[in-house]
């Protein structure tokens, strides 16, 4: 059984009570199309993880198997430990370079591209960053770290670092200066001058103070979150490609494989040694559509819908055949980027989301089975109902005067 699947239920939890006392608190901490764009990163990134992930785990295992130096315990409290402070420790270099290599921060910026910071930013997880960090990891294999100590031990340090995506979260003192912690990963997420390419770690930020990248949270300068050059667009697919579409297209200019090159190696935007630009945080303002208040609710409580899709995917991702995982992420990826397209107000969405609803309905109901799962008539019925009912509340919707609630 996938652990992401008991977590799912534990996130959307602590996201809806972080935002219920966000508002007791009159902080404006959440805005619903960037919260469900965060979501959909979340969800990309486990579709993701189900085709390179058994890649990813068999690599290690090769390695484990014909390179390590020793053979530890798995059931030894000492090798945990030891395994858990090595594994941040490569974390930490992988984290670093993915700041610091333009191609590798093509992957990563997906996690920093929210202007918002809260437990759901902590779920705007990367999808392609499996292709290049596998390979930061692998010193854990040659020293001796079972895989499964090696999983258990990515888990709980992945796991760990979603509380600290807070601003509710005040100091901590000397926790702050031992373990990552929400004021540490404010910085570390900020576009401000001082916050660029600071505070890696991910359980411990111990690894900063020693390599001279920590940087204390200012109480004289608000934190803006977010990235130079602003997303500015809920399409969830573009949000993954945008940045390797600017590399692209500034290697494509570039004169000489030498400087093509180093649009790809080089730090991010630095490949032509312009320097990193003065930015001026007073008076900066969020991205904000036009997205009307109907279409923002819609969107939340589709997303809210797929939820179980997305849970039963993830959890009998492994046992499809290919083919099928393919349809299956394709049914949920589109999902995506439909209700994305809504919170852009694209040309054509409310179209695409009608005709989405009905065939999803159509199409639960229709089958013998969905992707494994024989489902007793009276939920089939309740799908298709829900699903026809979402297809008339969103021509209802889409009826409505521009900028009407």
């Amino acid at each position: 059984m996938n652990p992401i699947l008991f977590a799912i239920p534990v996130f959307l939890i602590t996201i809806l009570f972080e935002a219920v006392l966000a508002r007791r608190k009159n902080r404006v901490v959440y805005d619903i199309p960037d919260a469900v764009t965060s979501l959909h990163h979340g969800v990309l990134s486990q579709l993701a993880g189900l085709v390179f992930k058994l890649v990813f785990i068999g690599l290690y295992v090769t390695v484990y198997e014909r390179y390590r130096t020793v053979a530890l315990s798995d059931s030894s409290l000492w090798v945990w430990l030891f395994a858990m402070l090595f594994y941040d420790f490569c974390y930490y270099w992988a984290h670093r370079f993915e700041h610091e290599v333009g191609v590798l921060w093509a992957a990563h910026i997906v996690h920093h591209s929210s202007e918002y910071y809260n437990l759901s930013t902590a779920l705007r997880q990367p999808s392609t960053t499996w292709l290049f960090t596998w390979i930061f990891f692998m010193p854990l294999a040659v020293v001796g770290v079972p895989p499964e100590v090696f999983i258990g031990v990515g888990l709980i340090d992945l796991l760990y670092q979603y509380w600290v995506h807070t601003e509710l979260v005040g100091r901590l003192g000397w926790f702050d200066r031992v373990f990552s912690s929400p004021s540490n990963h404010r910085v570390h997420h900020g576009k401000n001058d001082y916050c660029i390419d600071k505070n890696y770690g991910g359980v411990f930020i111990i690894w900063d103070r020693l390599f001279g990248t920590f940087e204390e949270e200012r109480e004289d300068e608000t934190v803006i979150y977010g990235i130079r050059n602003p997303l500015h667009s809920y399409n969830p697919l573009w949000g993954v490609m945008h940045y390797y579409h600017e590399l692209w297209q500034a290697s494509r200019q570039a004169v000489g494989w030498r400087a093509k090159l180093g649009v790809w190696i080089a730090p991010p935007g630095l490949w032509n040694d312009a320097g990193l630009a003065h930015l001026e945080t007073a008076g900066m303002q969020r991205f904000v559509w036009h997205t009307s208040t109907a279409v923002r609710w819609y969107v939340a409580v589709q997303y809210l819908l797929t939820v179980p899709l997305i849970m039963h995917c993830i959890g009998i991702g492994e046992q499809l055949n290919a083919l099928q995982l393919t349809l299956y992420i394709v049914v949920l990826v589109g999902t995506m980027q439909v209700l994305g397209a809504l919170l852009n107000m694209q040309r054509n969405a409310y179209l695409l989301e009608q005709l989405r609803t009905v065939a999803l309905g159509l199409a639960f109901y229709l089958s013998p089975h969905w992707f494994g799962y024989a489902a007793p008539a009276t939920v089939k019925i309740a799908i298709l109902v829900t699903m026809l009912g979402s297809a008339v509340w969103i021509t209802m919707i889409s009826k409505k005067p521009a900028g009407a609630a």
